[in-house]
């Protein structure tokens, strides 16, 4: 993990200062220097850091007015570093990671960078995991069996092993292997429900599981057959080429 850090600091010397104590820090990339409260608000906007270590009175724009603009959803970790000490509470009130009283020793500025390190850990820790939930949640949400009424029965057909899939009118009929399962329910009402890396429609009445499409021959006005692993040949209209494209990483 690289922390992208802005250094802002009214100050040349100070900026100087804590250039020099992160200059040995192997997973620190400086990405901007700034000198007053507008330019900051400008980087931190254009350059999306992990860490901005910012003075408190500056001109333009002081500490806090510049993370009362950037608001919470734009909010890097901040270490306020400043030679005053009556800013202490409110700080922390914005939940900054730290705040440096100068003159701080380099002991004293590496604690807080440590600081900030634990607490963007935790933070990417925390959205890898909600980005996890969601996309599980959204698997959930598509078919991975179908009931199929058939002979005076109720078969459960597993979506791993259906091939392609086609339109009957009001039907459509699932081709698993060898096996045949008539379903009432339309094409496109279906295709809802499946998940959309797994399956793709290729026609107005097929759709095909995409690890079974084994090659693709071209026909007049864009146009193509596709060949399943199996040998079944279908069509596949050029009003459907685009999501066949992306699917397969169709080749350039």
């Amino acid at each position: 993990m690289t922390l992208r850090t802005i250094l802002v600091d009214d100050e040349v010397m100070a900026r100087r200062r804590m250039r020099r104590l992160l200059a040995g820090v192997r997973d620190v990339a400086i990405v901007a220097e700034c000198a007053n409260g507008a330019e900051a608000l400008a980087a931190i906007r254009d350059e999306a850091p992990d860490l901005v270590l910012l003075d408190v009175q500056m001109p333009e724009l002081d500490g806090f007015e510049v993370i009362e603009h950037l608001g919470g959803s734009r909010l890097p970790s901040v270490i306020f570093v400043t030679a005053f000490d009556e800013y202490a509470m409110r700080a922390f009130d914005v939940h900054a990671i730290d705040y440096l009283l100068k003159p701080f020793s380099g002991a004293r500025f590496h604690l807080a960078l440590g600081r900030a390190r634990e607490r963007i850990r935790m933070r990417q820790a925390d959205t890898g995991l909600l980005r996890l939930m969601s996309s599980l949640r959204e698997r959930s949400t598509y078919l991975s069996r179908l009931s199929v009424r058939t002979g005076g029965r109720i078969v459960l057909v597993d979506l791993r092993t259906v091939d392609w899939i086609e339109a009957a009118d009001n039907y459509v009929c699932l081709h698993a292997g060898s096996s045949e399962y008539l379903l009432r329910q339309t094409l496109s009402a279906l295709e809802k429900e499946l998940d959309g890396n797994r399956f793709v429609r290729i026609h107005r009445s097929a759709i095909v599981q995409i690890d079974r499409v084994a090659e693709l021959f071209p026909e007049t006005h864009g146009d193509f057959t596709v060949q399943l692993g199996n040998g079944t040949r279908l069509a596949m209209s050029r009003t459907y080429r685009d999501r066949v494209e992306r699917a397969v990483r169709w080749p350039r």
